[in-house]
């Protein structure tokens, strides 16, 4: 890993107006999406719950959050309220319910997803040269080392 700094760049306003740009990028993208507004919570949970075949319990949920059990059953509570998320029996523990997106919701988010996407790839061809685009592409790969642990 490199760990030399160019002299002629100033790290930190480098990171500031980064820091700006993506926070900004991350809101539009949001909102091209077209689905209704979640919080971090809810986010989190619907992001799961899409990673997980089959459903998870509260108590899964809660500890893959690192929150409590019946912080979890609140927010898995307003989800379902909202025809996000659903309940079924756990077919391995009868005592145990199993929360699951909805087809509806899955539905949803496959076509927010194709929304996102399809907005920032247009944005890019609309408004960025090939070389920008590679710049773009080359930033992406740099983006995913600096999250790597």
């Amino acid at each position: 890993m490199p760990d030399a700094v160019d002299p002629d760049l100033d790290l930190e306003a480098v990171a500031d107006a980064l820091r700006v740009t993506i926070s900004r990028l991350a809101r539009k993208v949001r909102t091209e999406g077209g689905m209704q507004e979640f919080t971090p919570s809810q986010t989190a949970v619907v992001r799961m719950l899409s990673e997980i075949d089959g459903g998870a319990t509260i108590a899964e949920l809660a500890r893959l959050e690192n929150v409590r059990p019946q912080s979890m059953s609140a927010t898995v509570g307003e989800l379902a309220d909202a025809g996000i998320v659903d309940r079924r029996p756990d077919p391995t523990d009868g005592r145990a319910r199993l929360v699951f997106l909805t087809d509806s919701a899955q539905s949803a988010i496959r076509r927010a997803r194709a929304n996102k996407t399809g907005w920032f790839a247009s944005a890019m061809r609309d408004r960025l040269s090939p070389a920008e685009q590679r710049t773009l592409a080359e930033a992406a790969r740099l983006f995913d080392r600096l999250l790597a642990p």
